[in-house]
């Protein structure tokens, strides 16, 4: 996988994120260690527990991306079914792995929990786990599809694992410049500077603080030297449009 950009899609799986209920904290954490790697998160997409859907949505993330990352759906209750639909969505069979049992087995319970904890054994055929340093049963991978919990700080554990594991590209750099003007003032001249340079993403987020109306641009490459030069040409785009550069960013 020797590209100068590696990217990955991310599936968040769980009909509680899709309600409500739960906020998603593991796209951020994801996209923040994801591009220390090398790797850009291209697309994220919240399913919910429905077979067909995730079956359907691994099979085109899978094909359309070097890594997928999927969240959530390995636990021990019945809505827990990530496992099953990654092995259908790699015509796997469906298998408990002698280590996650070994694992699991080895913290005594009444026999009625245990069956229900060895749910979480199931992998497809074949799969690679993904250590799990909080001390729960092992996330798993098939392919390019790596298969981690949904609470967050047990896939911050399994993710950690995978430093190193994973082959990166070029890291995503970034540069940011804050101006108090409307983002309409700036959007014709930010417009024509994308067009003038496709290799890179600009993007433009308003906001209001104390009743002041500010926009922040944010532009996103693989290219330090072209950040640089792109990140004094909106600066000096915003001194045009009457308001000071502030904040100015290096990521």
């Amino acid at each position: 996988m020797s590209k100068a950009l590696v990217q990955a899609g991310v599936i968040i799986i769980g009909n509680e994120i899709l309600s409500g209920r739960t906020q998603d904290t593991n796209v951020i954490h994801l996209a923040d260690k994801l591009n220390n790697w090398g790797i850009k998160i291209a697309e994220t997409r919240i399913i919910p527990d429905i077979e067909e859907v995730i079956v359907e949505t691994v099979r085109h993330f899978s094909a359309t991306w070097d890594y997928v990352f999927t969240t959530g759906g390995i636990g021990p209750t019945h809505d827990d079914i990530t496992a099953a639909c990654i092995a259908k969505a790699f015509n796997k069979n469906l298998v408990e792995h002698p280590e996650i049992v070994a694992l699991i087995q080895s913290r005594p319970v009444e026999p009625e929990v245990m069956k229900s904890r060895l749910l979480m054994a199931r992998v497809p055929e074949g799969a690679g786990l993904i250590e799990n340093p909080s001390g729960g049963p092992q996330g798993f991978f098939i392919e390019n599809v790596y298969v981690m919990a949904g609470i967050p700080r047990v896939m911050q554990a399994m993710l950690s694992t995978l430093e190193n594991q994973l082959e990166g590209g070029l890291k995503v750099l970034s540069r940011s410049v804050t101006g108090y003007l409307g983002e309409s003032e700036i959007a014709t001249d930010l417009g024509a500077l994308q067009v003038k340079h496709p290799e890179v993403d600009i993007g433009s987020y308003p906001f209001s603080r104390d009743g002041n109306y500010g926009t922040t641009l944010v532009i996103r490459g693989t290219d330090a030297a072209i950040l640089d030069h792109l990140l004094k040409v909106i600066c000096e785009l915003i001194q045009i449009a009457g308001a000071s550069p502030e904040d100015i960013q290096h990521g």
